[in-house]
């Protein structure tokens, strides 16, 4: 016996996880094309004063939200991580 509201429910889910995962994608699009410009200017994988205003923002955008700002912040820095690496990665190859 099939729910239909369930089922709608996990359609939307299913719709919402792809939209992330290609948006995910298309800043790591970006993020990779911003470590390349770093390697060849001479610059560090990292940048803490940015990586701390983008935290502080997306902290209140979460707050406005009615997201978990604990939950958006371990997520955001989970990403910046990958981006370091990524970074650092291009800095060695470049």
């Amino acid at each position: 016996m099939g729910d239909d509201l369930l089922d709608g429910y996990r359609r939307s889910i299913d719709n919402i996880d792809a939209a992330l995962v290609f948006m995910l994608a298309e800043r790591f699009r970006i993020t990779q094309a911003v470590g390349r410009y770093k390697a060849q200017a001479g610059l560090p994988p990292a940048d803490p004063a940015r990586e701390e205003q983008q935290i502080a923002r997306l902290r209140a955008l979460a707050q406005d939200a009615r997201l978990d700002p604990e939950f958006s912040e371990k997520f955001l820095r989970f990403i910046i991580e990958e981006v370091i690496r990524h970074h650092r990665t291009a800095a060695v190859a470049g």
